[in-house]
């Protein structure tokens, strides 16, 4: 790829048209995932990186090459910033064919090169065979690759893909990012993608980015963002929906555990040496976190945080039930999700009275 590969830095500022307020780096080799729903500066936010947009203030910075900085009145081009951009929909050429396609974004290279490298990259992306169709003539997932295949054989510095999987069908999707975990390994380039889709963060990104209304709510790995989101908002933001009122009632330095008085029961979460006792708080539990274990055979896996609920409804959901329960004594009701066979296996059902453990480790304080 590039001969010479830098992280990109960005700092960007604006009231109006759409408020954006964001500041991060996506190192080289990274995968950053832009995470928030619709209308929220996501596309936006690509488009300044692009420079196809200019933000109002901020800078933008490939390594030490400023890209753009308001102070200094720096305003690259796109083709300046020599960059791979992947648009909603992935802005081909509708009367060239995949191969022309391609070679149109080739500039950059003598033209008796530009044919060859072009089918190269269409045989990378599991396209060879069909160079010679238009866009029309393709699916959207051949499309989708077309797309991918014009803005990597540019030697990008850097990857942009603006929810590049939202238009192709759930089997080309999985197809895809392994397609995109593949080539991840071999471009040593900083790739930001942005989507409103928890699971495919969770599945591509090294690390991401969380924004709404365009403000920044919380950055980190994905995992960790899912797991200890910094405030309610970023916890809605995040799918999570176990989201309860307590009280602190004791803190034990020594086992780590930090305990709460909830409707009637108590509850062991992670340890927060930061609250006092009496302190009311709201926590949250990811919908893994609460677990079905073996419960005919009445064996839980935790002597504590055990609650006794009573099933409300139950959707299943392709291979995975969502279950939603009344807890008994408490006001609250709880979101689980449980593997189909398990489910089946547990004897599940609407009705039913049973108890659930909730995994200590995987219990969230809010600030």
């Amino acid at each position: 790829m590039s001969q010479t590969v830098a992280d990109l830095y960005c700092r960007i500022q604006q009231a109006k048209p759409i408020k954006l307020d964001a500041e991060f780096v996506c190192k080289a080799g990274e995968v950053l995932a832009v995470v928030g729903p619709s209308g929220g500066g996501k596309s936006t936010l690509l488009r300044m990186i692009a420079g196809l947009s200019q933000p109002e203030s901020g800078e933008i910075r490939y390594g030490d090459k400023p890209w753009f900085n308001a102070d200094d009145k720096v305003q690259l081009s796109p083709q300046q910033r020599h960059l791979g951009y992947v648009p909603q929909h992935f802005g081909l050429f509708p009367n060239l064919t995949a191969l022309e396609n391609v070679v149109a974004a080739l500039d950059h290279i003598p033209k008796a090169e530009r044919e060859a490298r072009a089918k190269d990259w269409l045989e990378r992306v599991n396209l060879h065979g069909l160079p010679d169709r238009l866009p029309a003539q393709l699916s959207g997932g051949q499309r989708q690759r077309v797309a991918l295949a014009r803005a990597l054989a540019r030697e990008p510095s850097v990857l942009l893909l603006d929810e590049p999987f939202s238009a192709v069908d759930r089997e080309t999707r999985e197809r895809l990012y392994l397609e995109l975990a593949r080539l991840k390994e071999q471009l040593a380039i900083p790739v930001i993608m942005v989507t409103h889709d928890l699971n495919e963060a969770l599945l591509l990104a090294d690390s991401m980015i969380l924004i709404s209304q365009g403000k920044m709510l919380q950055q980190g790995r994905p995992r960790e963002v899912l797991t200890r989101p910094r405030d309610e908002a970023v916890a809605k933001q995040m799918g999570l929906r176990n989201i309860f009122d307590a009280e602190v009632i004791a803190q034990e330095e020594e086992r780590q555990i930090t305990w709460l008085k909830f409707g009637e029961h108590l509850i062991a979460s992670t340890y927060f040496d930061s609250l006092d006792i009496g302190t009311k708080v709201r926590w949250v539990i990811p919908n893994q976190g609460v677990r079905f274990n073996s419960i005919k055979k009445g064996r839980l896996c935790r002597s504590f945080n055990k609650l006794d609920i009573t099933i409300d409804s139950m959707l299943v959901m392709g291979e995975s039930v969502r279950v939603l329960a009344s807890v008994v004594g408490v006001e609250h009701k709880i979101h689980a999700e449980v593997p189909l066979h398990l489910a089946q296996q547990l004897e599940l059902a609407v009705g039913t009275e049973t108890t659930v453990a909730l995994k200590s480790e995987l219990i969230h304080i809010l600030d």
